[in-house]
């Protein structure tokens, strides 16, 4: 029996689906684990000799809580909302309610089991998850940093017209920062007040990135990552590129890993003619953060060999953007070795 649930903030929505597609049962329960033990309760009472399989849109957020509970019992398949709404949309009508979205689950999870990804816990995996969310933590202060610097620029050019840019040659610098919140220039006092704020936020957020990426540091090191070791690939790039991928075991090969990325090309034939083309379906934090890997190879700071791999693709006939592709899909299959193995970086890129 196929169970999908769609799962809320509060209220979660489950509907049994037996191997024909007949829908058996539907209850709705909350986010506690009493409830969850009542779904259980509904689903022994109702499955008889079919084995339940659990399929759930969302395994990190809000589902998380049900996905621990329910791995520990029975099969718990993630499946990915984009299915569900794809087959929403084939339907003659399609209309959409907590109801219908768990009988989606459900039916995706039925005609796809062979293909979607089964829900595990594992330590790698929480460490995985820990560095994914301070990346994106990382992410929204650098953001309201350079809307903060945005708007200090307009408000020193109010108060010492465009005289300010010969004060520092980085405006925004730490001696900087710490000059405009200790000058006391004569103006309007919304202004100097107004700008105070927004230099002692910008001192603080220095403050919170360096905290984050010393965290982002010491999980790297419990969870045995070496990928800092790579050319050019920091501890904030390493830290994108784990936190998106996850606990490694959840990729047979390279080439999984490759796919789920989005660095592989799509095969696109007909009849006698084989032809590939580049995709842009995929992870695509992940595909950017292989871009600026491969980048980071080819650039000065980077090594000679991903160079010469880089200049003979091109000399083959590829243009530059089609070289750096192939680059970028050797730095997986790189990577790929190098969290599988707990490795450190080896230069070796091969056709």
């Amino acid at each position: 029996m196929f169970v999908g649930v769609d799962v809320h903030k509060d209220t979660h929505t489950a509907v049994g689906v037996s191997p024909f597609g007949e829908k058996i049962f539907e209850v709705t329960v909350g986010n506690y684990d009493k409830d969850f033990d009542l779904l259980v309760e509904k689903v022994v009472e109702v499955s008889g000799t079919l084995s339940p399989y659990f399929g759930l849109e969302d395994c990190q957020g809000y589902g998380e809580r049900l996905a621990k509970y329910l791995a520990s019992q029975y099969p718990v398949i993630q499946v990915h909302s984009t299915l569900v709404d794809r087959a929403r949309k084939r339907q003659t009508h399609p209309e959409k309610s907590d109801s219908l979205d768990a009988l989606g689950v459900a039916k995706v999870m039925m005609t796809n089991i062979d293909s979607l990804p089964i829900y595990t816990v594992t330590d790698e995996g929480k460490i995985a998850k820990q560095i994914k969310e301070l990346s994106h933590e990382r992410e929204f202060l650098i953001a309201e940093r350079t809307r903060l610097k945005n708007q200090l620029h307009v408000l020193l050019h109010r108060i010492y017209n465009s005289e300010y840019a010969t004060y520092f040659k980085n405006p925004f610098s730490l001696k900087a920062l710490k000059h405009w919140s200790r000058v006391r220039p004569n103006c309007d006092v919304v202004l100097l007040r107004s700008m105070k704020r927004k230099v002692k936020r910008l001192l603080e957020l220095r403050e919170d990135l360096k905290e984050i990426e010393k965290d982002m540091e010491n999980l790297m090191t419990e969870g045995g990552y070496k990928l800092d070791t790579a050319s050019g690939c920091g501890t904030v790039l390493a830290s994108s590129i784990i936190g998106e991928i996850g606990d490694i075991n959840r990729f047979k090969s390279p080439a999984a890993l490759a796919k789920y990325a989005g660095c592989a090309p799509r095969e696109y034939s007909s009849g006698k003619t084989v032809r590939y083309r580049k995709t842009h379906s995929g992870n695509r934090r992940l595909t950017t953060a292989f871009h600026r890997m491969a980048l980071s190879q080819i650039s000065r700071m980077g090594n000679d060999k991903a160079r010469e791999y880089f200049k003979r693709k091109v000399s083959e006939g590829k243009s530059k953007s089609q070289a750096l592709v192939c680059l970028r899909r050797q730095m997986v299959t790189i990577v790929w070795m190098m969290l599988k193995h707990k490795t450190v970086f080896d230069i070796n890129y091969r056709d």
